[in-house]
């Protein structure tokens, strides 16, 4: 008996495979269960929704209450116009081909009256196809448009696929469609764990599929259910050894996708190791054995971790036992790591840079250290900091890649050079700055919080923005491979939410005056590359674009001062006078632009001939006087509501007041007048870009 009405049936599509790379699995889950989907809506067949599945052994997809047919479609091909398919009453060549080519007789056509003329017109119905009929194809095309980098080939088949494929199953409602896919046929008979429940599972309709997985096939299939199941157990196990564990989201993911029946196991290791620096322990945890490392309430490591294991042993203590045996020559060799690094000091690497090439025509990394260290000493200067120490620091910056322990942990860069400078007694402010010249990595991650720190991450990345872009290899289109946006981004992040007013296109000439082999000037190029970052800055943050259009034409040269006039903006357009205001500029733009007479800087008080223009001209006047300070502190906000108050003498000089008159002395002095005015606003910005 069908499990559902025979208008709609639930739709199952399993591939089973080899186990499948565990950070590809996500995205290759989403784009399966996408890529099903607009194909059934491709074919007009409705559904409610689509479940995906994923473990490291299927990639799965739960469709429910699919249409089982196709509506029937209305089919209108229009022929040619009356005029030309019959000529003295007798059919035309064109009107017998069209009638030809839709597989009737003309008789059968219609005629088609519209007002702009007459045409043939052939209408038929074409009739829907049952959905089972088209879901092999679909499956086919989901399959093909995965985002799957490499694909495998296995035995002497023909196919490719992430993985090999061992089984397919395509339940529809209780029946099975018959395809062959990737070289295997379809059934009803999934797999559960590959060690729990080895045999195949029957399945008898569609719905049934992850009910029966869980509770006969050890397998959990929904990524998210056994996403939260590891970090509850991650979570219990550590709270059992009075700790906590630090759950990175990344490894939690990775680690989901690498079980499908989660079972925690704690391990130890020995005290001795907690002499290494902590990252360092993590890392090996983390990376080489994708262990949870565990803190006490103070933030302090513990010698715990805790494993999610793919199998419910009987002797657990036995798999224990075999995670600690693993771990232990990966923490012997971060200790030893640690030893031989401090045996020599981190400058003494300043040597061994030259052989280590930054980019093939802008030299080595002791030649970027060398650059960087000149801009750093600028920045920390003009941050009140020590530029002696802010040159220090951009000379030891690179020095810690050469280290044997960051050459095993690529991403301890930064930080094991801070724990090796503090051990050759460098100055801790030097030391801090090593650790933070990489902040912010990511978006949302923390920025550096020291000025040292500050002046060498802006330098290093204003450094490789000017290098790359000197020797022609900008960012285009989705391609940017030395991650020149995220170095913006990172640059605008740093000087707007510290607060540091820094003038970025005298920076940029900086670094581009330390480079002697550039084939362009790449400094204005790239300060408008920055500038449009800040577009995407404050997409997520609900400011109006025509705010930030208004205050980029303006192009000021010190993010922070670029924040502050567009939160000046963004308050601004609140008052009732904005969009007045927003009006008259626009309108003073379109005169300006239009005309192509000369006019001069100033006008001159002493030829208005109307009230309206001598009270503009006082007004603009003592507006002026009064937001000058204002301006010179970056109040913008309170400027600007200085400047709405102009409102009503803008509108009143355009109500009363003719711009271009007929005597040319008159006209060119007013529109002098209405440059001063635009001038005004331009100190802020263009509010002319603003839109209702």
């Amino acid at each position: 008996m069908s499990e559902v009405s025979a208008e709609f049936r639930d739709l199952l599509i399993e591939i089973g495979t080899e186990e499948m790379p565990p950070k590809a699995l996500q995205g290759l889950s989403e784009a399966f269960s996408s890529g099903l989907c607009s194909g059934l809506e491709q074919a007009q067949l409705s559904y409610k929704i689509a479940i995906p599945f994923a473990t490291p052994r299927r990639l799965a997809v739960l469709i429910k209450d699919v249409a089982t047919m196709q509506a029937d479609r209305q089919i209108e091909r229009r022929g040619p116009a009356i005029a030309a398919a019959f000529k003295n009453g007798e059919p035309t060549k064109a009107a017998l081909g069209f009638a030809r080519s839709c597989g009737v007789n003309l008789a059968d056509l219609e005629r088609l009256e519209t007002k702009k003329g007459a045409w043939l017109l052939y209408r038929s119905t074409q009739a829907g196809k049952a959905t089972a009929t088209l879901i092999p194809k679909l499956i086919e095309a989901a399959i093909a448009a995965l985002p799957i980098p490499k694909r495998m080939r296995w035995s002497d088949l023909p196919y490719e696929f992430v993985r090999p494929v061992h089984w397919l199953v395509i339940l529809w409602g209780d029946e099975v469609i018959e395809a062959n896919i990737l070289g295997v046929q379809s059934g009803r008979e999934t797999r559960g764990h590959r060690f729990h429940h080895p045999e195949p599972i029957s399945l008898a309709v569609a719905s049934d599929y992850p009910k029966e997985l869980e509770t006969q096939g050890y397998v959990i299939p929904a990524f998210m259910a056994r996403r939260e199941q590891v970090q509850v157990l991650v979570a219990e196990a550590a709270e059992q050894i009075g700790g906590q564990a630090v759950i990175d989201e990344n490894l939690l993911n990775e680690v989901t996708n690498l079980v499908e029946w989660p079972i925690a196991i704690t391990g130890a290791f020995e005290e001795k190791f907690l002499d290494v620096p902590p990252e360092a322990l993590i890392a090996a945890m983390k990376n080489h054995q994708k262990y949870f490392h565990v803190v006490n309430s103070e933030g302090k490591l513990l010698p715990h971790f805790i494993t999610i294991s793919n199998i419910d042993s009987r002797e657990p203590e036995q798999v224990q036992a075999g995670n600690e045996r693993v771990i232990r020559p990966r923490l012997s060799d971060a200790a030893f790591f640690w030893e031989q690094d401090r045996k020599n000091p981190l400058s003494s690497h300043l040597k061994s840079l030259e052989t280590v090439i930054f980019q093939n025509q802008l030299g080595s990394l002791a030649d970027k250290s060398k650059r960087v260290a000149q801009l750093s000493g600028t920045i920390a200067k003009q941050l009140g900091a020590d530029a002696a120490q802010g040159i220090r620091a951009g000379e030891l910056s690179k020095c810690d890649l050469m280290t044997e322990m960051v050459g095993e942990f690529p991403e301890l860069q930064g930080i094991m050079g801070e724990y090796y400078a503090r051990h050759d007694q460098e100055d801790s402010e030097v030391a801090i700055a090593l650790r933070e010249q990489y902040l912010p990595r990511f978006w949302g991650d923390d920025l550096p919080r020291t000025p040292l720190g500050q002046a060498l991450s802006i330098a290093d990345k204003l450094d490789t923005l000017i290098g790359i872009f000197g020797i022609g290899q900008s960012p285009t289109g989705d391609k940017d491979p030395f991650g020149l946006r995220r170095a913006a981004i990172s640059v605008l992040r740093i000087m707007i939410e510290s607060s540091l007013a820094l003038d970025l296109r005298q920076l940029l000439e900086k670094a581009e005056a330390a480079y002697s082999n550039l084939k362009a000037k790449p400094s204005e190029p790239v300060f408008d590359f920055i500038l449009e970052r800040l577009r995407a800055y404050y997409q997520d943050q609900d400011i109006n674009p025509d705010s930030i259009e208004a205050v980029l034409i303006c192009r000021p040269s010190s993010p922070l001062d670029a924040d502050r006039r567009i939160r000046g903006i963004e308050a601004f357009r609140q008052l009732p006078e904005a969009m007045s205001l927003a009006s008259a500029n626009k309108r003073i733009h379109n005169i300006l632009k239009k005309t192509t007479e000369a006019f001069p800087a100033e006008p001159d008080s002493s030829i208005f001939n109307h009230e309206a223009e001598k009270r503009l001209y006082e007004e603009m006047a003592s507006v002026s006087e009064t937001i000058a300070p204002l301006l010179k502190t970056g109040d913008y906000q309170t400027a600007l509501q200085h400047l709405a108050s102009l409102r009503e003498v803008v509108d009143y000089f355009f109500d009363k007041v003719l711009v271009m008159d007929e005597n040319r002395t008159i006209r060119t002095n007013r529109l002098a007048l209405l440059q001063q005015v635009r001038n005004l606003f331009l100190q802020i910005a263009d509010i002319s870009k603003l839109q209702n």
